[in-house]
């Protein structure tokens, strides 16, 4: 079977919440702030393959979403990065961005065309992470 147009939907992940937190040690009275950065959501890629040639497996798998951040942690400990997705479609692929209003011409925005092998495009950017106190102490 040959598919050439697939409809899918892609999400980012979303940036990891800072940590509040202060250090606590015996000998030190006023140990002052020690909370990390969350961690970067991850992006979703769409990625030429020369491999491919047909829509096919974008027409079983319709929703694609990339891994959340973690939280930071106490001890200027910075949350993990959310992981990346990346969905292999054949080269000369065109992206389009149709936004809630339909097919008509002022939804519809080109993101890019994926004319050579291994060519990447990053279609759903990754939030970022939040800040942890220690980032706000002079």
């Amino acid at each position: 079977m040959f598919i050439d147009e697939a409809t899918i939907e892609v999400r980012s992940g979303e940036g990891g919440q800072g940590c509040i937190s202060f250090r606590r040690e015996k000998y030190i009275p006023r140990g002052g702030p020690d909370g990390g950065r969350g961690g970067h959501g991850g992006h979703v890629f769409l990625q030429a393959d020369d491999q491919l040639s047909t829509l096919l497996d974008l027409s079983r798998q319709r929703h694609y979403s990339a891994g959340n951040g973690k939280p930071g942690g106490g001890n200027n400990r910075t949350g993990k990065r959310g992981d990346d997705v990346t969905v292999h479609v054949p080269v000369g692929t065109i992206v389009r961005e149709v936004r809630n209003g339909g097919d008509s011409p002022e939804n519809v925005t080109l993101l890019g065309d994926l004319t050579a092998h291994q060519q990447r495009l990053r279609v759903a950017r990754g939030g970022r992470g939040g800040l942890g106190n220690k980032a706000f102490a002079h």
